[in-house]
């Protein structure tokens, strides 16, 4: 297969095909609100002009195991009676107890409680790399909270569709540059199907039911989340209210008696609750913030995720499942689990097992080798190659045990794509990473649901550490597979 791109000089580029884009980008929603924004502007997302080339074998393979690992994260999430998950998550919150400790404390208060409903709702996003020594996707990170640019990625692989079968990409000739068809995300109408399946599910009063997205104040990348919103109400007839964790005690009330949770102002019934945030412990600015967390979690809305499913997706958890040991207490089958863990590279604890001595001693011997992990999503947060033995000499040696440190992988390079970003446009090298989204409604004992939902490419160049889009570092892509 030819894996060439077109070959759009600058002029053609600035002068005929960034309007095609701006223009294709603002009439469709591929748009995100700029800083210090008001509500009536938006600016587009930035976005490659071309798709990237991904190994189509790598791609299926992890499209396949995705349902797997739906499984596994809603499997060690059943813990409620003091398993595994809690085990770690106990030893965890002594380390990091700013977040990962508050959000151990505020599951025992909840559970102390009553946790009102029995059914979970697991959105999942797990995240790869094409490593180039082996041109095998290598997993990155399990997310298990607040999975972003589902929308986005469906309407960035239509853009790319356009400009290909309208004959952009061919500036003299007119024809279609790429001959097969550009692969477009289907993860808009899965993830909003999920969420729907999950609100039918819930055992509400009347039928007067709604979906709660919780998100931050000013939210920027509100449009990736209105868009599936609309696509709630228009395929499924659902309505959704979106609502921050700290107005959340003014906008609802909550039953005493069944726990049932009603937007105050139409009386309608929250199903699902989706957390679009709540992800980092600067989401909470007030203890007001973490009681209606409390709110949330002891109510009967169906969330997604409770908080034993957003613990199962700390880099802790990541870090051990790498063992084959632990791996196989929830993955009997040896064919899957070899499967699962060829995506995955070496992980060390920094505590005083004999791993995380070993640990230790890689952070300061070969540290260009690795990524120092947090607990922590959203981006910005990890510390890169040379910079980690600097950043642990200024903690004490105990609080290590609060990061994971990672082999990086060695990902391809793309040299020939092209970022845009709003009016400017950049011909440099570029990495992808290759998010697949899943879905699982799940309870104590049974799956209800478990599905593949789409997939998702974010680029970056090569020469930035961190990738996340909202956060300033990367752009969205889509792929044409080889």
């Amino acid at each position: 297969m030819d894996l060439s791109y077109p070959n759009l000089s600058e002029t053609e580029i600035k002068e005929e095909i960034l309007s095609e884009v701006h223009q294709w980008a603002l009439a469709n929603g591929l748009v995100m609100y700029p800083p210090a924004f008001s509500s009536e502007q938006a600016t587009i997302v930035p976005t490659t002009l071309y798709p990237t080339y991904l190994p189509r074998s790598s791609f299926e393979k992890v499209v396949s195991l995705q349902k797997t690992y739906n499984k596994l994260y809603a499997d060690i999430s059943r813990d409620s009676s003091g398993g595994w998950l809690t085990q770690e998550s106990i030893k965890l919150a002594k380390y990091d107890n700013e977040f990962t400790g508050k959000l151990w404390e505020l599951y025992l208060k909840a559970k102390k409680q009553g946790i009102a409903q029995k059914l979970r709702l697991g959105i999942f996003r797990s995240d790869y790399l094409i490593d180039k020594r082996t041109n095998e996707a290598k997993q990155v990170e399990f997310n298990t909270i607040s999975v972003s640019f589902g929308a986005s990625s469906t309407k960035v692989g239509e853009l790319h569709d356009f400009l290909n079968k309208a004959g952009k990409y061919s500036a003299n000739s007119g024809d279609r540059f790429y001959q097969s068809e550009i692969p477009v995300s289907d993860s808009t109408p899965l993830l909003a199907k999920g969420l729907a399946i999950a609100a039918e599910s819930y055992q509400g009063l009347s039928e007067r039911k709604v979906v709660a997205f919780i998100v931050q104040d000013n939210e920027r990348n509100a449009f990736d989340q209105r868009t599936i919103e609309f696509q709630l109400l228009k395929a499924h007839c659902i309505k959704s209210v979106r609502i921050t964790l700290g107005d959340l005690h003014n906008r609802t009330t909550l039953d005493p008696e069944s726990k049932r949770l009603f937007v105050k102002k139409t009386g309608e019934e929250i199903a699902v609750v989706y957390f679009r945030a709540g992800y980092s412990p600067s989401e909470y600015k007030s203890e007001r913030d973490w009681e209606n967390r409390l709110l949330l979690e002891t109510s009967y809305a169906i969330k997604a995720p409770d908080i034993l499913t957003h613990l199962s997706g700390t880099k802790k958890i990541q870090q051990l499942l790498t063992d084959e040991d632990i791996l196989a207490k929830f993955i009997p089958d040896v064919i899957v689990r070899k499967q699962m863990l060829s995506t995955f590279v070496k992980i060390y604890p920094l505590d005083d097992s004999a791993l995380g001595q070993e640990g230790k001693k890689l952070a300061f011997k070969s540290p260009s080798k690795f990524v120092l992990k947090p607990q922590r999503e959203g981006g910005g947060n990890n510390v890169y190659k040379q910079d980690i033995p600097l950043f642990l000499e200024k903690l004490d040696e105990k609080d290590w045990s609060a990061y994971i440190l990672m082999e990086l992988i060695e990902p391809n390079e793309t040299t020939e794509n092209v970022v845009v970003r709003g009016n400017s446009f950049f011909r440099e090298p570029i990495i992808s990473e290759l998010g697949i989204f899943g879905c699982i409604l799940f309870d104590d004992t049974d799956v209800h649901l478990n599905e593949y939902s789409g997939w998702l490419l974010r680029s970056k160049f090569s020469g930035s550490n961190e990738g996340g889009v909202a956060a300033g570092f990367g752009c969205v892509d889509s792929v044409m597979l080889y």
